[in-house]
């Protein structure tokens, strides 16, 4: 596993610990770095998790279809993204968003997550192929993480 701190929103534990985090935003909370609203910002990481527990992935630019190897590596690898990273166009979340209901859909989009790993050795992801658990709880958390850093909580 590439993950250097053992974390992973496979494990229950993790989520807890996640879900205290997204607790503690408001509305007004603001980020670090980037445009992103906290609703906005939660909207994204829904879509993200979506996405890795089986919603269709649309939209991918065949030059990204051409790195994925080097896309995988990056987002299963040790090292944190730098802040402001280009996304996935299917993540671009420009419309503001409903607070509560971007809150209720990612603490529900993290449960799915951890039920879907639960008892299972991988999962396939929909533009990156089979990923072991610890690759996409990894990769989950590691994206979750960067986010909710970017918000101070």
């Amino acid at each position: 596993m590439n993950n250097i701190d053992g974390k992973s929103l496979a494990m229950p534990e993790i989520i807890s610990a996640c879900q205290a985090r997204i607790e503690a935003l408001t509305p007004e909370t603001a980020p670090i770095w980037g445009k992103m609203s906290a609703a906005q910002m939660m909207a994204h990481c829904a879509e993200v998790l979506e996405v890795a527990v089986g919603k269709e992935i649309q939209g991918t630019p065949w030059f990204i279809k051409l790195l994925k190897p080097f896309v995988r590596k990056m987002v299963v690898g040790p090292k944190p993204y730098p802040r402001s990273t280009r996304t996935h166009p299917q993540y671009i979340v420009v419309k503001e968003k409903d607070f509560t209901g971007e809150k209720a859909r990612l603490l529900g989009a993290m449960e799915a997550f951890g039920e879907a790993c639960s008892g299972k050795e991988g999962l396939d992801h929909p533009f990156f192929g089979e990923m072991t658990v610890d690759e996409a709880g990894w990769a989950m958390y590691k994206h979750l993480d960067h986010h909710l850093r970017q918000f101070r909580v």
